[in-house]
């Protein structure tokens, strides 16, 4: 019987070894350059091709290592090729990729797996009056990696980073600008790097110490987040978190430690009415929830009625004893409810925005984003904060946050909004950087208070 990461070669002859994760690897390499999502992809991916735990985790491996460095390895198919990366037939393209990525990033990867499935999966993969090309490529790659070659380094320092860390140079540019060439560095370094899992512990239910004791019975190590009083970071092995020990009894859920700063922020009391707007899939309201006790009215504004299904689920493992989803358009709700005017004393708007913060966690964030598709968001940041102030209560507090590091969604948002609303005070403002030391998303929080 094969294992499950054999597939039979292109003439069904002999198996071939790790064929199979690499062959979903390089499909979502496609679909994500197709416009696909990539968590999206890797889960439907992962739901049609059933593999060990181990491919799985290659799967991800290769797939979001190869999203990462699309600009770094087009420089090198661009040093080693005849053509051009931009000019290759796209399906060449990241098939080359995906090889490139295996030799010149990944040590564990013997080079002749490397070399031999990337040529298999070509000639599979209809591509085989171009396996030649593959195999050709391929070697001079292990041939240049194993000589100490390196990319030549563009004059411009914006370009250098650019290609040395695979970021979009317009986002280099603005970051140069922004935090100089060493926090520019950071910055870059930061969203290369394999995130960290952190789980909040959802202390109506049981403690931070008595998770870290069962994940440490089923040999999954953890560590105490200082930041976050009820944060663990993972340090061990990962696998199927639903097969974790307290997941089922919603024990614990998993939420970046940035995130998990946002919701204290508004200060909710036990018996507070607090609206969370654009609040799928749930992290923060049920976080709200917690931290009230489980007393008082939590409602949870989406425009998706499917995302808002995966709140209620989030909701029902964790104990959402008081709150409610509204299908709604965040930024026409007076007209929707009009008999929310001022009836709330904390608001939450976690703001659709560029998702610039997180780009660790979304390999393909980085080429998704344009400069266009900001200026979009900052205006419709805006259409919420306007939408939503008249519900807040007099004396009440309403909390702005992003999962992005661009000025323009964030300090220059807030500094306009309070422009045209003198009633509000601000009392509390923070960007926190990807850190490449802790780990944690790049994060925006403004808290404003209504006199």
């Amino acid at each position: 019987m094969l294992s499950s990461s054999s597939v039979a070669a292109a003439d069904g002859s002999v198996p071939v070894p790790g064929l199979l994760p690499r062959r979903v690897a390089w499909e979502l390499l496609q679909a994500v350059a197709a416009g696909a999502y990539a968590d999206v992809a890797l889960e439907r991916a992962l739901r049609q091709n059933p593999m060990s735990g181990a491919d799985r985790g290659l799967v991800m491996e290769l797939a979001y290592g190869a999203i990462r460095q699309r600009q770094w390895l087009d420089a090198w198919l661009d040093r080693l090729g005849k053509v051009p990366a931009c000019k290759q037939p796209p399906v060449l393209r990241w098939l080359l990729h995906l090889g490139l990525y295996q030799i010149l990033r990944m040590q564990r990867i013997p080079a002749a797996a490397a070399v031999n499935t990337s040529v298999e999966l070509a000639k599979t993969g209809k591509l085989a009056r171009l396996a030649p090309v593959v195999n050709g490529i391929l070697r001079a790659a292990l041939r240049a990696r194993d000589a100490g070659m390196v990319l030549l380094e563009p004059e411009d320092s914006a370009a250098r980073l650019a290609q040395a860390e695979s970021l979009p140079l317009w986002l280099v540019e603005q970051l140069l600008v922004w935090r100089g060439e060493v926090g520019a560095e950071l910055f870059a370094r930061a969203s290369n790097q394999v995130p960290t899992l952190d789980l909040r512990i959802n202390r109506r239910r049981t403690s931070r110490e008595n998770v870290r004791l069962a994940l440490e019975a089923i040999g999954v190590e953890s560590t105490p987040i200082e930041s976050c009083p009820d944060g663990l970071m993972v340090t061990g092995s990962a696998g199927d978190l639903s097969q974790w020990p307290g997941y089922q009894q919603g024990h614990w859920c998993v939420q970046d430690r940035s995130a998990q700063l946002v919701a204290p922020l508004l200060e909710p009391q036990p018996g507070d009415r607090i609206l969370d707007a654009c609040a799928a899939p749930g992290g923060k309201a049920t976080h709200l929830v917690e931290l009230m006790g489980g007393s008082g009215e939590v409602w949870a504004v989406d425009r998706s009625a499917g995302r808002l299904k995966r709140l209620a689920d989030n909701a029902a493992r964790l104990g959402g004893d008081c709150l409610n989803a509204l299908v709604a358009d965040a930024t026409n709700l007076l007209a929707v409810k009009p008999s929310w005017r001022g009836s709330f004393q904390r608001i939450l708007v976690d703001a659709p925005c560029s998702g610039l913060g997180t780009l660790a966690r979304h390999a393909d964030a980085r080429w998704r984003v344009t400069p266009l598709q900001i200026e979009g968001l900052v205006i419709l940041q805006s259409k919420l904060l306007e939408g939503l102030l008249p519900l807040l209560s007099s004396g009440g507090r309403l909390v702005y946050a992003t999962c992005t590091i661009h000025p323009a969604e964030n300090f220059d948002q807030i500094e306009a909004f309070l422009g045209r609303h003198p009633e509000l005070s601000l009392s509390q403002e923070q960007q926190l950087w990807p850190d490449p030391e802790h780990g944690g998303d790049g994060f925006y929080s403004a808290v404003l208070d209504l006199s």
